[in-house]
């Protein structure tokens, strides 16, 4: 007997990293064109979020209004712990998640990053009776959860939640024994529990899209014809219970490049995890900070300092021996890390766990 969506295809589209116009709005044009090629190669599951601005909207544009709502999957999440005081609050995202995309119900939907304190609130306010009676009326087909917590609350809370049908994981390569997203045992949790997985974040944030030279290298002479983004999705890929691997593609030819890694995959050869470990030891030599560039931090830092863009001008000064100077245009947040005043609301948000407040004092040298 199979497992819930096992039968989907393994390539997943992320809506968070949708491409934009010089303007700022959404490259409409551009994201039709990639939803249509990413349903003609045969992958038919999209992933969306209420905090994600805009992108349920765009998901209404691009992909409801336009297929067949047989033809595809769409998963939405649910951040009651951002801006919910009572349940009607929490509600209230629900049915505006309806509204934004006109989709009449949702394949999957999450609890949205579970973990710490977070974990709590949906209980409080009475979040998983709310989404199974929405399940009972046809408003929600499978209910689940996105985790950026510990192994054993993980395991708690799909103890305490039976009515779990899958959970969303940050799963790659270089988190696969990272002591704070610790992937592997969170994977191991979920195969003890029966529930199967999608994956997030299988890139990092782009960083293993992109890697520095020496990782790169690594992966340029085991397989020239190959990129390191398709290494990083077929090493998740390979992993078992997976529903599919989720990819904030905001190119044509990240696109192309995905379902070619993607299509037809049936696993790792023998001599692959050797690669991966080799590029691991390449890893090894730089002190990262682990930001994937979600922006929960930005969206509650009531300075508005460029968080993401600090740490990204960081990692490119610790990778590359430069960083980039427009580091103020990547995410919410414009002002520079001196402004911080150490109140802590951003790591009460960020999913990785990092020590945002300290980080930020050492950005100050390098920007300001």
């Amino acid at each position: 007997m199979g497992y819930l969506g096992e039968d989907i295809g393994k390539l997943g589209f992320g809506l968070m990293r949708l491409p934009r116009l010089e303007d700022g709005s959404f490259d409409h044009e551009l994201i039709c064109n990639m939803v249509d090629r990413f349903l003609e190669a045969g992958f038919t599951y999209f992933d969306t979020a209420w905090i994600y601005t805009g992108s349920e909207d765009e998901a209404a544009r691009a992909l409801v209004q336009r297929h067949p709502r047989e033809s595809y999957q769409l998963a939405t999440k649910g951040i009651s712990w951002i801006g919910c005081k009572s349940p009607a609050d929490a509600q209230a995202q629900f049915r505006q998640s309806l509204e934004r995309t006109g989709a009449g119900y949702f394949d999957f939907y999450l609890m949205h990053m579970t973990g710490g304190a977070r974990t709590s609130v949906f209980d409080e306010l009475g979040m998983w009776d709310f989404i199974a009676q929405m399940k009972d009326e046809g408003l929600v087909r499978h209910v689940g959860f996105s985790h950026h917590g510990t192994p054993e609350e993980l395991d708690e809370i799909i103890a305490a939640h039976p009515q779990v049908e899958f959970v969303q994981l940050q799963v790659n390569y270089l988190d696969w024994e990272n002591p704070v997203n610790q992937s592997r045992a969170c994977m191991e949790v979920a195969a003890k529990r029966g529930v199967p997985v999608v994956v997030m974040e299988p890139l990092r944030g782009g960083l293993l899209a992109e890697p520095p030279a020496n990782v790169a290298r690594v992966f340029a002479e085991a397989t020239p014809a190959q990129s390191p983004a398709a290494w990083a999705l077929q090493y998740v890929a390979n992993q078992p219970n997976i529903i599919t691997v989720l990819s904030g593609m905001n190119s044509m030819e990240q696109l192309e490049d995905n379902i070619a890694a993607l299509s037809g995959f049936t696993g790792f050869e023998p001599n692959q995890q050797t690669v991966i470990d080799a590029a691991l030891d390449e890893f090894g030599k730089f002190d990262l900070v682990p930001c994937t560039g979600c922006d929960y931090c930005a969206k509650v830092c009531p300075q508005n300092v460029g968080i993401r863009g600090a740490f990204l001008a960081m990692n490119a000064e610790t990778m590359f021996g430069r960083h980039v100077q427009e580091w103020m245009n990547w995410g919410s947040g414009k002002n520079p890390p001196s402004a911080c005043v150490g109140c802590y609301s951003c790591e009460a948000a960020c999913p990785q766990g990092i020590s945002i407040v300290e980080e930020l004092k050492r950005a100050v040298p390098l920007i300001g």
